[in-house]
């Protein structure tokens, strides 16, 4: 186990580049099991949950050669087992990903329930409401059984428009019979990753990017050679990094067309920056000041499935409103849980309302000071960081392994902007 030492309120400078979109690397890593033919995925994040899932996959039966950092090739060319070690099922969400594609091929998965970051009720209903209609019988009994003598095309309502369930359907419906049409469905770029990925592989698949996915079952998927998309997570905490450090980044293949919306929600804190084709300039010295609505009233930036604000970015704006001048809502719809990390921000100085497990005011700016912090998932992980970053004095977090599911080699990165931050082993 290791833990962060950073020592705060120094500027940044430099450039840093993008790393592959982890959320859309998931799915794909599942998605191979659908062909007995190799498929190489490039810009693949070294992160833990990345390698968590090439761990089940070869458990499975897949064999997945590392090429070089960042690719590898998987071949499935015979499924060994049914089912999903629960050790590892316990240390990722993603572990629900392989519901579709081992249905599809084989007939049958079974599935310990899995796990992941803890920010509220993270209902599975949907994925198996959706497997159902395709076909699936699904028996819970501690364990999540799901067989199916052959899968039909089926028009299917989500009830909620959840990405996994989405992702889920989608790889369960490329070999079915027939024509599946998914309403509702999510349309993260991630999704869209794996919608790409699995037309290259020989699916038929229209209305990718909407909440409308057409889809003509085929007999056999091919092998292909995929490269993964900007992590545009990635890119949204490197932009809040540089606004509170007052410093000037420059992020490299930073997929601009993925960031509108978070164009808009930061443009209320007073964020700006620059893009020249794929990068962006966060120029230095930022006035940072709440953009109030029409009539002088509070603003509020609000998560909302895709094309809204990412969700997974509300605890990095949380942590950049409290170094802008003015009163802000951050209003987190999706989950429950994920706002409770306020208490460490307000520790360490912050003037934040918790209204409500999903609504938090700050008040802004106010001066952080270092303080001993412990990271409860990935986003918030890294909200940390960035809060400790631009605090006076030292930090240090514990428990940065929920950091590094999600973040590539971020303390090395980090260290190469000017960065003054360790990673060192816990006592």
């Amino acid at each position: 186990m290791y833990k962060y030492v950073i020592d705060g309120n120094f500027p940044l400078k430099g450039s840093v580049k993008t790393s592959g979109n982890k959320n859309a690397t998931l799915p794909c890593l599942a998605a191979t099991l659908l062909t007995d033919e190799p498929v190489t995925l490039k810009n693949i994040p070294e992160v833990e949950d990345v390698h968590v899932m090439i761990d089940i996959l070869s458990v499975l039966g897949s064999k997945v050669e590392k090429i070089e950092n960042n690719i590898y090739k998987i071949q499935t060319l015979d499924i060994k087992r049914h089912d999903i070690p629960a050790d590892l099922s316990q240390k990722i969400r993603a572990s629900i990903l392989f519901a579709g594609p081992l249905l599809s091929r084989t007939g049958k998965v079974i599935l310990p329930p899995p796990g992941g970051d803890i920010i509220g009720r993270r209902r599975l209903d949907t994925h198996f409401l959706a497997l159902k209609e395709l076909g699936a019988r699904v028996d819970i009994d501690g364990l999540f059984t799901l067989q199916a003598n052959k899968l039909k095309g089926v028009e299917i309502f989500l009830d909620e428009t959840s990405v996994t369930a989405t992702e889920n359907a989608i790889m369960a419906a490329v070999m079915a019979e027939g024509k599946t049409i998914i309403r509702n469905a999510a349309s993260e770029p991630h999704v869209q990753d794996l919608c790409n990925m699995l037309k290259q592989m020989g699916a038929v698949i229209s209305g990718i990017g909407s909440n409308i996915l057409i889809i003509d079952g085929v007999k056999k998927l091919s092998g292909t050679e995929f490269k993964i998309s900007p992590d545009y997570m990635e890119v949204g905490s490197f932009i809040g990094l540089a606004a509170v450090t007052r410093s000037e980044l420059v992020i490299e293949d930073a997929a601009p067309q993925f960031l509108r919306m978070t164009k808009v929600a930061f443009g209320k804190l007073g964020i700006h920056w620059e893009t020249d084709k794929n990068n962006i300039r966060i120029p230095s010295g930022q006035e940072l000041r709440v953009n109030p609505d029409i009539g002088g009233m509070i603003p509020k930036i609000d998560d909302a499935p895709w094309p809204g604000f990412p969700p997974d970015l509300t605890s990095i704006a949380l942590v950049v409103a409290t170094q802008v001048e003015g009163i802000i809502l951050i209003y987190e719809k999706m989950f429950e849980s994920r706002m409770f990390f306020v208490d460490k921000l307000i520790g360490m100085g912050a003037r934040i309302v918790l209204c409500d497990p999903h609504r938090a005011v700050v008040s802004g700016p106010s001066r952080l000071k270092g303080s001993e912090l412990v990271s409860p998932d990935v986003r918030a992980g890294m909200a940390l960081v960035i809060a400790s970053l631009c605090a006076e004095g030292q930090s240090t977090i514990h428990n940065v392994y929920q950091i590094e599911r999600g973040y590539e080699n971020i303390t090395q990165r980090l260290q190469k902007l000017g960065a003054r931050i360790k990673r060192v082993p816990e006592a």
